[in-house]
């Protein structure tokens, strides 16, 4: 193992664009912890809204960086090279949160199905975001479906979850779910998720260039430009935000007025737009937590419970994606520096999924 292996990928925490790259030392491990290799992650608009997200809800903490830097957390794979844990073999691969960088140490607090990490800078930070799943104890687990699982999983966990809570309060009397964003993944995973619950219809809100992608999907009910948002017939709604973009949101609550009946916050694939909330008309936004609703869920159907029933959607969505969902890999700095400057500037095309790796190779991300 070379001592310089090591590469780091950090942005400015107050101006995304900044971004660098940063060789690091692999640590020599204390008792207890455990070095994973990062093999691949997954990057998309949603990564974004961590950023967006980074003080607000602790997700600079995952990763500590250099005061005034950050290093964004990704969904992806990686394998332990190194362990110290009595309860940790060198072998194992676990999908997790992990930083755009080739390689990681946690401190696992626990190391069952899921190995925790319990280091001190994730304190008061949820859970679900500090477990890191063996693939081999994983029901939902195929390697021949990792990249899917890189690209989807997380944000769908985040789509089944939104999409329970408003079923649970019967969508609060709504016969529609607006989804803004309508092109992000997460919102394609939301519409999926309304469709087949048949509760109440999914309405796409997008822009004219990803009009006809979103229409092709076949999870909307309806697909309307957001500058026809005035056109759409005024019903009971609820709007489910994941653009965070201000004169989107207040074009939506205008029209509806109090036929609006409940507006959720998630993501905000339009950082760049103003997202005050104080003016809107109608229901206040409330931000959408998933990790409390996993909480919620696995006390009152157990942890079994819930696994079977994300199982069943997932399968179902993820053999959806199969229809549109083109996986692109990239490997090295270049790759790294495209896919995020596209992302960020808003001109990543919708059907493509972006997982990329910190190796320069396929070789080296293998480890070969």
């Amino acid at each position: 193992m070379t001592r310089s292996a090591g590469l780091d990928f950090q942005v400015r925490r107050d101006a995304w664009k900044e971004h660098r790259f940063v060789d690091a030392e692999i640590p020599t491990l204390a008792a207890g912890q455990v070095l994973f290799r990062v093999d691949r992650f997954a990057f998309t608009a949603n990564n974004i809204s961590y950023a967006l997200s980074g003080d607000g809800l602790g997700y600079w903490r995952f990763f500590p960086a250099e005061e005034g830097w950050g290093r964004i957390p990704t969904m992806g794979f990686g394998d332990v090279v190194a362990s110290t844990h009595p309860e940790v073999q060198e072998g194992t691969r676990c999908f997790g949160f992990y930083p755009m960088s080739r390689y990681l140490v946690i401190e696992p607090s626990s190391a069952g199905h899921q190995i925790v990490d319990g280091a001190a800078h994730r304190e008061g930070l949820a859970l679900a975001y500090a477990q890191y799943g063996r693939v081999d104890a994983d029901p939902l687990h195929a390697p021949e479906h990792e990249d899917a699982i890189a690209l989807l999983r997380g944000l769908f966990l985040t789509s089944f979850l939104a999409d329970d809570a408003l079923a649970e309060h019967g969508h609060h009397g709504a016969e529609e779910v607006l989804i803004t964003s309508a092109s992000s993944k997460t919102s394609i995973a939301l519409a999926h998720c309304v469709q087949r619950g048949g509760r109440a219809e999914a309405v796409g809100l997008t822009s004219p260039r990803n009009r006809a992608f979103v229409e092709s999907l076949g999870c909307f009910d309806r697909v309307v430009v957001y500058d026809e948002i005035g056109s759409l017939p005024v019903r009971p709604a609820v709007v489910v935000d994941m653009a965070g973009n201000g004169s989107v949101l207040q074009a939506v609550h205008g029209h509806y007025g109090d036929q609006l009946r409940f507006s959720s916050a998630i993501g905000a694939t339009h950082w760049q737009e103003d997202r005050d909330p104080s003016a809107l008309p109608g229901p206040k936004p409330e931000f959408f937590f998933a990790p409390a609703q996993i909480q919620k869920r696995i006390a009152e159907w157990g942890a079994g419970g819930f696994q079977e029933r994300l199982g069943t959607a997932w399968a179902a969505f993820r053999e959806f994606s199969e229809g549109w969902l083109r996986v692109e890999r990239g490997y090295g700095r270049d790759a790294v520096e495209a896919v995020y400057g596209e992302t960020l500037g808003g001109r990543a095309d919708p059907a493509r999924g972006n997982v990329i790796s910190m190796w320069d190779t396929p070789e080296e991300a293998a480890g070969a």
